[in-house]
Parts: C-alpha cells; structure tokens; sequence
C-alpha cells in the first residue's frame, strides 16, 4: 500500500453504523488504518478494537440514533464521512414473512439509513469532503430465491442512495452505496449453520457467483473506502457491485 493511500483519510471524521462485526468492521478497520478517526455505532461495542471509538445505539430508535450520533461527532471534532451499513436480513418468499417482520426489516434496513442521515446532515454539511456510503446488495437489482422481503429493503435503500445524492449534491454531500453479492459474513454463516447441508447450501451460494465464491467483508470495505474517499470527488449517485460479477455477467455453463 502506498503511503499516499494509507494517508487519505488523513484529518477525516467517519462513523460506521453495523460497526462491530462483519463488513461494517471490515470498513470501519479499512478507514482507520488510512487515516480516518472512526466511531462504531452498533447495539454491543464493548469490544471493539482499538482505535475505534464505540457508541451504542439501536436504528431502529430515533432517540437512540441522534444522542450517539451527537456524541461520537462531539468525540470526533465533526463528521465528514457516513457509513449506513446497520441492516437485518429475512429468508422466505411473501408468504412466509408476517407483517411484524416486514415492518421489522423495512424499519431497520430502510427508514434506520434515514434515521441516522438525518442526525448527521447538521455536521456533514460542515465538512469540505463529506460522503456517504449506504450498503445495499446485489438483492436490489437481481431476483434472488427466499428472499422476498430482504429485496424489497435493499431495492428501497438503492432508491433512496439516488434521491439523497440528488438531495444533497449542491451541498457538497456525495451519496453512493455498495452492492455487494453474497458475503463472508457473521450474518450468512448463521444462514447456512441452518441448513440441512451446510457445505452444499455454501457450494451452491458460491457456485451462483461468477468468480465461484462467496465476497469478503475486505472486499466490501475497500470498495466502500473509494467511494467515501476525497479522491472519488466526482462520484456521487452510484451502486458499485462487488458480487464477483452475478449482477451484470452472463456466462455459458463450464464447458461449453
């Protein structure tokens, strides 16, 4: 890594919601060691290592939200970075998801992104660099099997990425998200620790996949660091897919 890279983030303020554990770790790490002061937002931040700045609130609470995101900003001197990574997954076709669940993952993966944005608008538009990266999924823009309602919240979060960065692009706010394809990740390792054949229901998520496996947070992170990078000044209302090609190739089938 050059030092010009691992310097970037130099003098950056950034917070991470979903920051202690998975792909919100994985970036929250990421834009640490380039330079950025980092605060985690999650539900648990005990153990959280250093030199991360752990807060704990609930997104799907609006009290919760705007008190920790005020003190990881008064921590911080200011925020110039976002990152909406906090999300619930659901397994299950429209038949199988009750509407208790429904008003569950909406509320988390959906109006949780607006929660926490609008807590952070006031010192964003402080900020001479300030970016906001939501994490969505390949699940926005591909039919995925099983997964009816966990689609629906991610479709929502592409729509609302575009709007916000039309909302927001005259204020020198840039919006982007990340759509990444099936993670490594603590969330879909407890998927397939449920299914009848762990190993084969892995098989088949990383067959689905192009380059033949599963995405890693680091992967996910790197690309959520362009995007939230002061070097990408021009990029604003995009999804970059990081999903091993599933979204946009076409291939023929090994062999023919």
């Amino acid at each position: 890594m050059s030092e010009t890279t691992r310097g970037e983030f130099a003098g950056l303020r950034a917070l991470v919601t979903g920051g202690a554990s998975g792909i919100g770790l994985a970036a929250a790490r990421l834009l640490a060691e380039r330079g950025a002061e980092v605060a985690v937002l999650d539900l648990a931040v005990a153990e959280l290592p250093k030199p991360l700045h752990g807060f704990t609130a609930d997104v799907g609470d609006d009290d919760s939200v705007r008190a920790a995101v005020a003190a990881a900003a008064e921590t911080l001197g200011g925020l110039d970075i976002l990152v909406n990574n906090a999300g619930i997954g659901a397994a299950g076709t429209v038949e199988d998801n009750d509407d208790a669940q429904w008003h569950r993952v909406l509320d988390i993966n959906v109006v949780g992104v607006a929660r926490v944005t609008r807590a952070a608008l006031p010192h964003l538009r402080r900020s001479a660099h300030a970016a906001i990266v939501n994490t969505c999924s390949v699940a926005a823009t591909a039919g995925l099997p099983q997964r009816a309602l966990y689609s629906a919240s991610k479709g929502a979060v592409l729509s609302l990425t575009l709007a916000m960065a039309a909302d927001h692009v005259r204020e020198g706010i840039r919006v982007n998200c990340v759509n990444p394809g099936t993670a490594d990740t603590p969330w879909v390792g407890r998927l397939l620790d449920a299914a009848p054949d762990p190993a084969a229901e892995r098989a088949a998520l990383a067959a689905r996949q192009p380059h033949g496996r599963l995405v890693s947070a680091d992967e996910i992170a790197g690309a959520i660091a362009y995007l939230a990078s002061p070097t990408s000044g021009s990029t604003t209302g995009t999804a970059l897919a990081v999903d091993g090609g599933m979204a946009g190739l076409r291939l023929r089938p090994s062999g023919s």
